[in-house]
């Protein structure tokens, strides 16, 4: 298993420092290699928010749910879409393990992106489209807290 893999852990706490352009630019190109179901590929978009305004806003309406984060990264689906969610949930891990190879944090934020969808002026100012809708949010940045969970047995595992 790759470094990256068991580095990624959920932060949610930020420093206030600025995620670099060639991070963000690694992290676009990440999304970009996500994969799709059935190739349909027009059944996603993303939107980068690190416009301070923005980001306050998106906070106040979420009651702080995106932790403060410099940067989200808001992946929207279309509406209806049999594939969007997952290839949502895709793209989001391939976001986050890229973030952790950057040494960056991050954390796969649902509730907020429910909260986003009923938030109309501000879905406009992201410019999602009318049947788009927010599937998942991943706030990014540099982490000011490293936690330390040992996840080696997490889940039920049957071999056969």
């Amino acid at each position: 298993m790759t470094d990256a893999v068991l580095k990624r852990v959920a932060i949610r706490k930020y420093t206030a420092e600025k995620v670099s352009e060639d991070d963000i630019k690694a992290l676009i190109a990440a999304f970009q290699a996500s994969p799709c179901g059935m190739h349909q590929a027009d059944v996603m978009q993303m939107t980068v928010v690190e416009d301070e305004n923005l980001l306050s806003e998106i906070e106040q309406v979420t009651s702080n749910a995106c932790y403060n984060a410099p940067l989200l990264f808001i992946i929207n689906v279309k509406k209806g879409n049999e594939f969007g969610e997952r290839d949502a949930s895709v793209a989001a891990e391939n976001l986050m393990v890229e973030a952790a190879t950057l040494n960056l944090g991050s954390v796969y934020l649902m509730n907020a992106a429910n909260v986003l969808n009923s938030a109309k002026s501000l879905e406009q100012k992201l410019e999602v489209p009318e049947d788009f809708e927010t599937s998942v949010i991943v706030a990014c940045g540099h982490a000011a807290e490293q936690p330390n969970d040992d996840r080696s047995n997490r889940y039920k595992v049957v071999r056969k």
